[in-house]
């Protein structure tokens, strides 16, 4: 059928072709082909006729509108571009002060100028885009400053700046803790260290961490630009806002031009290592704190410095002509340049050895240590504080405490006593009240470690007991009640193995030795069980604790000591005048002799008489120190005179006899003839302290300064007590109590695991009003990590600082804080913080070029010099209340944090962070610090572990 139709289709189209051909012929097709043509040719002519009408109608009407003719406009604005531009006024006026204004107009002129002129005028010469730009950061400084002024900056510097400080110490010291856990061994161990900090930083602040910001420089800038963008929508009015070529231009003046620069400066630690070294500049470096630093090194490229620069050194000495007295004194260097050399050469082996050993572990095997009797051991705080952890560790603690409890009692009621019948001579009579009182008190000790329902109670001779409770009940108490008890604990904590016998043998008591700075020479023999040596009472020194140290103990050699002073002079030493004595000692023992000459003071032998005394108080109606003399005390004649008083104090002291009946006063004077600069058991601080102390001491010589333990009654009973006793009385009383009378709990106070928190502004002990124990507090327990030890020891420390800035300042001190912030946030003081800022980018007008890095030996040496002055300056008092090796770590441990530059990022961005949050309150910047930092690896990782924890519990 379908090729039937095609068929069909096919024939009656040449049916009609042909038909068409015959009835018009063969040019037909031709004539239809040129209608078609002309008929669209046509069309389109008059289209074109009537568009061009219509076209013309239009523009007539145009040009009676209101519209300006083209021709006049292009002329005006010709004329308009050649006009020369108005000089634009701007206000040079930011804070309101003339002398902050001037420096910041010279930062505002030399930032623009070298990041901003020198490639615009290659475009334009209009400088109307320029003093836009001024204007709009003069603006934003105008409101930066008005925002200034009305801040309250005490709680800042006091409060916020502390807490920061110490929450980064604290995450600091978390790492190094979980590094240790690891045992880690890797060649890269400061990325590992780094990593580990933001993981404890992630952990504690739970909502943000800085890892991207200090890590990455992409992330940096990043940040800077995002946070100086939020700053201009602050700062800048909203019309400069929203032009966005120079919101940008000024975007990146402000964060890549000052502040970047700025950050990475503040964060270098060759640059604060330089900076610590210039604020400690006055301070002598000690040669024995030196060699201390190179011995407890871990750091190879330190020891390399230090070697190749003593072999520099060697080499120079070796190559001088000198003759004379010289030689001597290079022969001197030289052997201490070669004894440099052969420590670090020591210290390097064992390092790349990998055979670092636990210098208290050592000990603990070495089978020679001292002995520090137990009475001693009552009466240090350090030695204390480990013995109380051992006690709790063998449940034997309520002896201890018991011990202590009583001691308080025996002075706090000796003083009150006192003054009671000191007012009873006045004719005020209380007798009744205070024995009541006093009754109470010791009703309280007893029950609290003697009766039966004491937990954990004293185990003592049960006839004592009951003869005890016996006086309580029929008789007035006396300060001696406790007295037979008391000396039956000792006995017991002195004999039983349990205790003192197994504490000698234990790590906690060789630890209890390096904080002592005892590992290295032993002091006297005699103690309480009459065997091995014993101890002074005194640290001896500086740390001891390298493996060459320990090896070299001292032997039984019997050495005869002879000294006199040969000569005297006067010095003068940067304006200060004294007078020096030339000591000359010999020094024989079966082997040897040796002969040597050291320089002392008046004062060293002041402070030498004062230690020694102090320890062998004998001594004091033997020996006669020459007085001292305030006027004329330079004269030939009077120096003369008592250059042979002191040696005849020198004979006396070193007569064999006097020798042999104290035989721990050997060390001592070994320690101070021997030829080093001679370090000073106390400071001229802690002398003025003694002075201020002596009124006490007498009737408190037997607790001296670890006696501090009453059970609570009892010190309510003395502060009713004190409250009747006169406004004196009750100073004192409030004094001791606080100072040394507070029972250690005999179970440790538990912590919601405080070191996975913030260091957060509220501080226990209800000290939050009191602005320097507070800073102080809270810088001491998280540089010395006090909290990890026992609470009694942190209280204690508490009372000491709070007596102590009592003494010194008194109740006006929160007053000069508060004056001193004032001074700080001055206009004289902005003004000169301004000007230190231009003065160090563009010293003298000229952009500063960039500080080539110094080299790393450079930078190596520069490290060890900036330890040995912290240790340096470190007072002795510190180390005798928290001992040697608790100092030295915690000072190295915050030098060692600052030798990181993405942990000094985090710290410096983190006081930036605060800085912004105080001064713009209303501008909820914790969730846009939250939100910048909320790309953080670190972050995502956290949440991820926290939903895998808590995924299981949702479950259940």
């Amino acid at each position: 059928s379908c090729l039937q139709t095609s068929l069909s289709i096919w024939g009656w189209g040449s049916l009609g072709l042909v038909l068409f051909l015959v009835t018009f012929g063969p040019f037909a097709i031709f004539y239809f082909a040129f209608y078609i043509l002309c008929f669209v040719g046509g069309g389109f002519v008059v289209t074109l006729l009537f568009g061009k009408s219509n076209s013309e109608k239009y523009l007539e009407q145009c040009e009676h509108s209101f519209l300006p003719c083209t021709s006049v406009g292009i002329p005006k604005c010709i004329e308009e571009m050649k006009r020369e531009a108005k000089p634009i006024k701007i206000d040079r006026r930011l804070t309101g002060a003339n002398i902050i204004d001037e420096p910041l107009q010279q930062v505002i002129q030399f930032s623009l100028r070298d990041y901003v002129q020198y490639w615009y005028y290659t475009l334009s010469d209009d400088e109307s885009f320029l003093l836009e730009i001024r204007q709009a950061l003069q603006y934003a400084l105008v409101q930066f400053s008005a925002r200034s002024k009305e801040t309250d900056w005490q709680p800042y510097f006091t409060t916020r700046l502390v807490d920061d400080f110490g929450t980064h110490l604290r995450v600091f010291r978390k790492a190094q803790q979980r590094i240790a856990e690891k045992g880690s061994q890797m060649k890269d161990q400061a990325e590992e260290l780094v990593d580990t900090f933001f993981e404890v930083e992630v952990e504690m602040e739970k909502e943000v961490c800085r890892d991207l910001v200090c890590t990455s420089p992409k992330d940096e800038e990043g940040f800077l630009r995002d946070l100086c963008e939020v700053l201009l929508y602050i700062l800048l009015p909203p019309g400069d806002f929203q032009n966005k070529i120079m919101r940008y231009f000024v975007r990146e003046i402000l964060s890549r031009g000052i502040l970047l620069p700025l950050i990475n400066q503040l964060s270098d630690p060759d640059y604060i290592n330089q900076y610590v070294i210039w604020m400690i500049r006055d301070s002598n470096c000690n040669y024995e704190a030196f060699m201390n630093i190179i011995k407890l090194s871990d750091n190879i490229g330190e020891l390399e410095a230090v070697k190749d620069k003593a072999s520099e050194e060697l080499q120079y000495l070796r190559s001088l002509d000198t003759a004379g007295d010289d030689i001597n004194t290079i022969k001197n260097q030289i052997n201490s340049l070669l004894y440099v050399i052969k420590v670090c050469d020591s210290r390097i082996q064992r390092l790349q050895s990998g055979k670092e050993i636990d210098t208290v572990k050592l000990a603990a095997n070495f089978g020679k240590l001292c002995t520090v009797p137990l009475d001693h051991i009552l009466v240090d705080n350090v030695a204390l504080q480990f013995f109380m952890d051992y006690m709790q560790q063998t449940g034997g603690q309520a002896h201890l405490f018991f011990w202590m409890t009583v001691e308080g009692y025996r002075v706090t009621a000796q003083q009150q006593l006192e003054v009671l019948q000191s007012r009873q001579k006045d004719g005020k009579h209380q007798t009744n009240q205070t024995k009541g009182l006093l009754r109470a008190a010791a009703f309280g000790v007893y029950e609290q470690y003697l009766s039966e329902k004491a937990s954990p109670r004293v185990n003592i001779d049960d006839n004592l007991v009951a003869k005890l409770a016996e006086t309580l009940n029929h008789e007035d108490p006396t300060p001696e009640i406790f007295d037979d008890i008391q000396r039956k604990v000792y006995e017991l904590m002195l004999r039983d193995e349990r205790f003192y016998p197994s504490f000698k043998q234990n790590v906690l008591y060789v630890r209890m030795l390096a904080e002592l700075d005892m590992l290295k020479d032993p002091s006297f023999r005699g103690s309480d069980d009459g065997e091995g040596e014993s101890f002074n009472g005194s640290p001896t020194g500086s740390i001891n604790l390298s493996l060459d140290d320990l090896s070299n103990v001292p032997s039984d050699e019997t050495v005869q000591l002879h000294a006199y002073i040969s000569d005297t002079g006067v010095c003068n030493d940067h304006g200060k005048t004294y007078a020096l004595y030339a000591i000359t000692v010999h020094r024989r023992n079966a082997n040897s002799e040796e002969m040597w000459k050291t320089y002392r003071r008046y004062s060293d032998f002041h402070d030498f008489h004062m230690r020694i005394t102090e320890q062998f108080e004998n001594l004091a109606n033997i020996l006669k120190l020459p007085g001292k003399k305030t006027f004329n005390n330079m004269d030939r004649e009077f120096l003369e005179k008592r250059k042979k008083d002191l040696n005849a104090y020198l004979q006396l002291l070193l007569n064999p006899e006097m020798m042999k009946a104290s035989p721990a006063l050997a060390h001592y004077v070994y320690d101070f003839l021997e030829n080093k600069a001679y370090s000073k058991g106390k400071g001229d601080f802690a002398r003025k302290m003694d002075t201020f102390v002596n009124p006490l001491r007498n009737s408190m010589r037997n607790v001296s300064n670890a006696v501090k333990s009453i059970p609570d009654s009892l010190a309510e009973g003395m502060t009713k007590m004190s409250d009747n006793m006169g406004k004196m009385s009750e100073r004192l009383g409030q004094d001791i109590k606080q100072s040394f009378f507070k029972v250690p709990p005999l179970m440790q106070k538990t912590y919601s695991d405080p070191d996975h928190c913030r260091v957060a502004a509220p501080i226990d002990d209800n000290v939050d009003d009191n602005i320097p124990l507070r800073v102080m507090l809270l810088l001491m327990d998280e540089v010395f990590d006090l909290k990890e030890r026992n609470q009694w020891l942190r209280r204690n420390i508490k009372n000491l600082l709070q007596q102590l800035i009592r003494a010194t300042y008194g109740d006006t001190i929160n007053r000069k804080i508060v004056d001193h912030v004032d001074w700080m946030t001055s206009p004289e003081q902005v003004a000169d913080a301004v000007k230190r800022f231009r003065d160090a980018f563009w010293p003298n007008g000229i952009l500063a070029e960039t500080v080539p890095r110094r080299d790393k030996a450079i930078r190596m040496r520069t490290r060890v010099a900036g330890k040995t002055k912290l240790l340096e300056v470190m007072p002795d008092e510190l180390k005798h209340i928290i001992g040697a090796e608790t100092t030295r770590k915690g000072i190295l441990r915050v030098f060692e944090m600052f030798q990181h530059s993405q942990l000094n990022k985090r710290m410096v961005y983190v006081f930036l962070e605060r800085f912004l949050e105080t001064l713009f309150p209303q501008n909820k910047f914790p969730e846009l610090f939250n939100k910048l930092h909320s790309k953080s690896k670190q972050m995502q990782r956290y949440k991820q572990r926290l939903h895998s924890t808590q995924a299981p519990s949702l479950q259940k």
